[in-house]
């Protein structure tokens, strides 16, 4: 049997885990709250975060990263972006000699502009063949309620992305696999920023054409900066681009989208964190996906204004005016 370490008690590292034990895998999730724990151990069930879903036998919890991680074909990493580096130094040594290591986050570290991928190989000190992504439209609640969807599997060695795929598919849940983890990873990344953008055009009542534009044009900065980092501009099309997009910005299940909806209807960042209780990747990873554009010497205006109103305190309507006033120019330049 494959066994399976999920470190991250989240609602996504919790559904993740259900779907692993679905696809016949033997998994020991990681958790640090104790409360959590044991009502998975004992009540086969999340409150805090999927609650009223029960989740598998083979599903069991524990504290200790050691326990977690021992003999773990398979290593699941669901943990908020801009805490991975921390963690991982902690729990690398424990970690299986041959284990695959794989990110369901969605994210670019703050400070380095690293993709997860990379910062998983450096601190875990391991070849990019022994890492993997998995992306795509994946709203938690949806998965834990075992309705259909797809995701995508990447890694640079495809075997590796095929055993991945096996370990994970299911009747309700269906992974592809990618060698392209940089295309994967900025499309999981950026759609974070798009979504954003568009809760904060929901907020300010803007109608659906507004929100077209936004998920349109956010695709193109995505491509855009993909291109320039080697990315293969397929995988912007694909369910690792467009369609992990199209769900993140469309659906209320979304935390990036809500939060953005809360800033457009007027509430301060401090507020808007205030009343939301779990991680929204987009509002730290807007300033590390504008680092990485700049870098890369990308244009990527809605980006720019995303943290213009997210941490410079740019009144949303003031950046429509601006966003509205650019310069004219081709679609495709």
């Amino acid at each position: 049997m494959t066994r399976c370490a999920v470190f991250g008690t989240g609602s996504w590292g919790t559904a993740f885990a259900m779907v692993l034990a679905d696809a016949g895998c033997e998994v020991t999730l990681w958790g640090r709250r104790a409360g959590v724990v044991d009502a998975i151990n004992t009540g086969r069930t999340n409150p805090d975060y999927l609650p009223g879903v029960t989740l598998p036998e083979s599903v069991r919890a524990t504290t200790d990263p050691a326990e977690a991680a021992r003999d773990a074909d398979f290593t699941v990493l669901a943990v908020p972006s801009q805490t991975l580096r921390a963690n991982l130094t902690e729990w690398a040594p424990l970690l299986a000699d041959d284990t695959v290591l794989v990110s369901l986050m969605k994210g670019v570290e703050l400070g380095t502009a690293k993709r997860m991928s990379e910062v998983i190989e450096e601190v875990a000190k391991v070849p990019a063949a022994r890492v993997a992504v998995l992306t795509g439209p994946n709203l938690a609640k949806e998965i834990a309620a075992r309705q259909p969807a797809a995701a995508v599997v990447a890694c640079a060695d495809e075997a590796v992305a095929r055993r991945l795929q096996t370990a994970c598919h299911t009747p309700y849940f269906r992974p592809y696999t990618n060698t392209d983890v940089v295309g994967c990873e900025l499309g999981g990344a950026v759609k974070n920023v798009i979504a954003l953008a568009v809760g904060i055009a929901t907020g300010m009542g803007l109608g659906d054409n507004a929100k077209a534009s936004l998920i349109t044009r956010g695709l193109a900065e995505t491509t855009r900066l993909g291109l320039a980092m080697g990315a293969d501009a397929h995988t912007f099309a694909g369910l690792a681009g467009m369609g992990d997009l199209v769900a993140t910005c469309s659906s209320p299940l979304s935390r990036n989208n809500t939060f953005g909806t809360n800033l457009g209807r007027g509430m301060t960042l401090e507020e808007t964190i205030a009343v939301t209780k779990q991680t929204a990747e987009g509002v730290k990873s807007c300033e590390s996906v504008r680092d990485l554009a700049r870098r890369h010497g990308v244009d990527m205006p809605l980006t720019e204004t995303v943290v213009d109103i997210v941490h410079e305190g740019k009144p949303p309507m003031l950046a429509l005016k601006d966003l509205m006033s650019r310069t004219a120019k081709p679609e495709r330049h």
